[in-house]
């Protein structure tokens, strides 16, 4: 039904792109609804007989199966529709908010397969470097948000002497085990759900659904509460760490497109942004390669390209990290804002960057910009 077989009698509406939506969305076969991921929950309220189908847990002794990896929006819809689920005997058991009698739901089924599992992706050279770069600025005690992939994973690996680190995070990966079992991760610092793991949902390899499994020290919440700000702004010394496609001399993000071409969604990213901005002492980190295609394009604009969609402003963003360093834009000016940006650019577009600025009139001509990259 995702190519149109079905017509309007069944269309899909998303609110985040998958590998496999994106291109049907492009095709015009399936409808992308913009919004933060800690709005989606009321959005979905406002649907006409709304019913939700979900991969659950078996049912333990008291007959309540678990949403297992995916609280996010179904969680906070138990109550609000009608719910047909499918126990799959290899979904963990999860704690949090995350739980729903047989007694409440339409109808059940039984399931027996593999959940899906990617395997982590290997950061490379460039993502360790920028790991790093971020993991050093991190106090001990800190809470964090991360995500998947390689830059993600290179953050969580350059944490290792770290202490009494917490979580709380919209995705829960394989990244954050090693941490738990060296005793990085003991949460004895938060403030919010202290001594707890907190997710809204998971992804990773078989190993991390085994480590979900009926472990108390993790807890899964809807996205309604995981990502909001107000309550990720109560949390002192939050970090987010979140990745993006393209960033400007402002410090404007596009993280969903690729110009006018949408590429995923907002997701959470301005939510935790928004919550860095609010914790006192918190910190908020945008992490991109300073290029892409082989060095040929920046991701370092002067403008975001024509059609982008901004994910997060220039106002809520604090620090942007490329491989070249860390630029500070938290209460800059818009001249020195450029020249942070301009300094942790590739040297090669550095000068196409500053002649772009002077036009714009962000930097008067002869500003000095550093050749060395950020701070």
């Amino acid at each position: 039904y995702l190519h149109g077989e079905f017509g309007d009698r069944m269309r899909h509406v998303a609110y985040f792109l998958s590998p496999i939506t994106r291109e049907c969305f492009a095709s015009g076969c399936v409808d992308l609804v913009p919004s933060n991921f800690s709005e989606v929950p009321l959005l979905m309220r406002e649907l006409e007989r709304p019913l939700v189908v979900a991969s659950v847990s078996p049912p333990d002794r008291h007959g309540y199966v678990s949403l297992g990896t995916n609280c996010d929006y179904a969680s906070s819809l138990i109550g609000h529709a009608d719910f047909f689920v499918e126990a799959n005997q290899q979904m963990p058991r999860t704690f949090g908010r995350g739980q729903i009698h047989l007694s409440q739901v339409a109808g059940w089924c039984e399931a027996d397969y593999p959940l899906v599992a990617p395997a982590p992706v290997e950061p490379s050279a460039i993502d360790h470097r920028i790991g790093g770069l971020v993991a050093e600025r991190i106090p001990h005690g800190a809470t964090i948000q991360t995500g998947i992939g390689g830059m993600p994973n290179a953050v969580l690996a350059a944490l290792g002497d770290h202490r009494n680190l917490g979580v709380h995070t919209e995705l829960l990966s394989d990244g954050l085990i090693d941490l738990v079992e060296n005793g990085v991760v003991t949460g004895v610092d938060k403030v919010v759900n202290r001594t707890k793991i907190v997710g809204t949902f998971a992804l990773g390899t078989r190993r991390l659904y085994d480590f979900l499994h009926e472990n108390a020290a993790v807890e899964l919440w809807p996205v309604r509460y995981v990502n909001n700000p107000r309550v990720i702004g109560q949390e002192p010394g939050f970090v987010s760490i979140n990745a993006t496609l393209e960033v400007d001399l402002l410090g404007q993000c596009a993280s969903e497109s690729l110009g006018s071409r949408m590429w995923s969604g907002s997701g959470g990213q301005a939510d935790f942004a928004r919550g860095a901005m609010y914790s006192p002492g918190g910190q908020g980190f945008i992490v991109a390669h300073a290029t892409a295609h082989g060095g040929q394009v920046s991701r370092i604009v002067s403008q975001l390209t024509p059609g982008a969609a901004v994910t997060t402003i220039k106002n809520t963003v604090d620090k942007v990290v490329t491989e070249y360093g860390v630029a500070e834009l938290r209460g800059r000016t818009i001249a020195e804002r450029a020249a942070a940006m301009i300094a942790i650019a590739h040297p090669e577009h550095r000068q196409r960057l500053y002649d772009d600025a002077v036009a714009l009139n962000f930097v008067r001509p002869g500003s000095a910009i550093g050749e060395r990259g950020g701070d």
